[in-house]
C-alpha cells in the first residue's frame, strides 16, 4: 500500500508505505488501509499542524465510486466493502472518495503528469495485466457500468492464449509485463526470467529476445491503434513496468503504431511522469476534487 498527503495543488507533502498483508485475508486488509490513514492523518496534524480536510482512497478490480464501495477484487480477496462510509467512520467523519487504481493514476498523470496540458488522453499501465484510463478535460471517464478503459480485454489474435477473463487473445495475454515474462522465460529456457531480463537481452542483440520483443511490440500496437481509432485521444502515456525498458520499448511501439495508421492522427506516445506514486497522488486529487464539488454546491 501507497499513502500520501497531498496538497491542495496535488503537491506531495509525505509518503508512506506499508505491506497490504492480503495472506491475513480480506477482513484484514481493510482493517491495515483503514488504520493507515488514520497514522497518516496523525501524522499530518503532528508535522503540518492541521488535519486532512478529505481523504481519497484507490482500489483495484471493480468499484462503484458513486455508492463508495469496493465491489470486487480478486487478487484481495474483498466483496461488497463499504469503503468510503468506513474510512470516513475512522477519520472522524471527513469527505471520501473512492476510486479505482488504474483511473486514479490516469487522473494524476494527466493533470500533474505527463498528460498536463491534453485535452484528450489515454494511459495505459502495462503489468500484471493491462488496463486504460481515459481522460476527458481533466476528468477520467468511467463508463455507464465502471467498466471503460478495458483496453487489456481487446481481442488482438482470436486463436490466441486463454485470458482469465473468458476470451482469447486478449491484448494482456500478448503484451502485458507478466506476458513478456512468460514468453522470455520459455524463449530463454530460464524459468526465472522476466521482462526485464528480455529487454536487457533486446538491449544486446540477442535475436530469441528480439524476437519475443517484437512480438508484444506489435500486439501492443494492434490494441493502441483501436484504442485511438474509437477514442482520438491527444496523448498516449505507457506506464507500469514494461514502461521501464525506455527507449527499447518505446522506439519501435511509435514505429509499429505509425505503420498501423491509416486515417488516424498520431498521437504523442509518452513515458508515464509519476511512477508507482501516481495512484496516491490520484487519490488526494479526487479528494480535493471532492472539497471543490462541496463548495459549488
Amino acid at each position: 500500500m501507497k499513502a500520501a498527503l497531498v496538497g491542495a495543488d496535488g503537491a506531495l507533502l509525505h509518503e508512506a508505505r506499508r505491506a497490504t498483508g492480503r495472506e491475513r485475508g480480506p477482513e484484514a486488509v481493510v482493517e491495515s488501509i483503514l488504520t493507515f490513514a488514520a497514522d497518516l492523518r496523525a501524522y499530518g496534524e503532528e508535522h503540518f499542524g492541521e488535519s486532512a480536510v478529505a481523504a481519497g482512497v484507490a482500489v483495484p478490480g471493480i468499484v462503484d465510486a458513486e455508492k463508495g464501495i469496493a465491489v470486487y477484487a480478486a487478487n484481495l480477496g474483498w466483496r461488497d466493502v463499504p469503503m468510503r462510509q468506513l474510512l470516513g467512520e475512522r477519520l472522524g467523519g471527513v469527505p471520501v472518495a473512492l476510486g479505482h487504481d488504474v483511473r486514479t493514476g490516469g487522473l494524476a498523470e494527466g493533470r500533474i503528469g505527463a498528460g498536463q496540458g491534453a485535452d484528450r488522453f489515454l494511459f495505459i499501465p502495462l503489468g500484471t495485466g493491462i488496463a486504460g484510463a481515459i481522460g476527458i478535460a481533466g476528468a477520467i471517464e468511467e463508463g455507464a457500468h465502471g467498466y471503460a478503459g478495458e483496453i487489456g480485454h481487446i481481442v488482438i489474435r482470436p486463436d490466441g492464449p486463454d485470458c482469465g477473463c473468458g476470451q482469447r487473445g486478449c491484448l494482456e495475454t500478448l503484451a502485458s509485463a507478466s506476458a513478456v515474462s512468460r514468453a522470455w522465460a520459455a524463449a530463454s529456457g530460464d524459468p526465472e526470467a522476466d521482462a526485464a531480463d528480455c529487454a536487457k537481452a533486446v538491449e544486446s542483440g540477442d535475436p530469441k529476445a528480439v524476437e519475443v520483443w517484437q512480438n508484444a511490440v506489435d500486439a501492443l500496437a494492434a490494441g493502441l491503434v483501436t484504442a485511438l481509432t474509437l477514442l482520438d485521444p491527444r496523448t498516449l502515456i505507457i506506464g507500469g513496468g514494461l514502461a521501464e525498458a525506455g527507449e527499447t520499448l518505446f522506439t519501435p511501439l511509435r514505429a509499429a503504431v505509425e505503420e498501423r495508421v491509416t486515417f488516424q492522427k498520431l498521437p504523442h506516445i509518452v513515458p508515464a511522469a509519476l511512477g508507482d506514486t501516481a495512484g496516491c497522488l490520484g487519490a488526494g486529487l479526487l479528494a480535493w476534487d471532492l472539497l471543490s464539488t462541496e463548495v459549488s454546491a
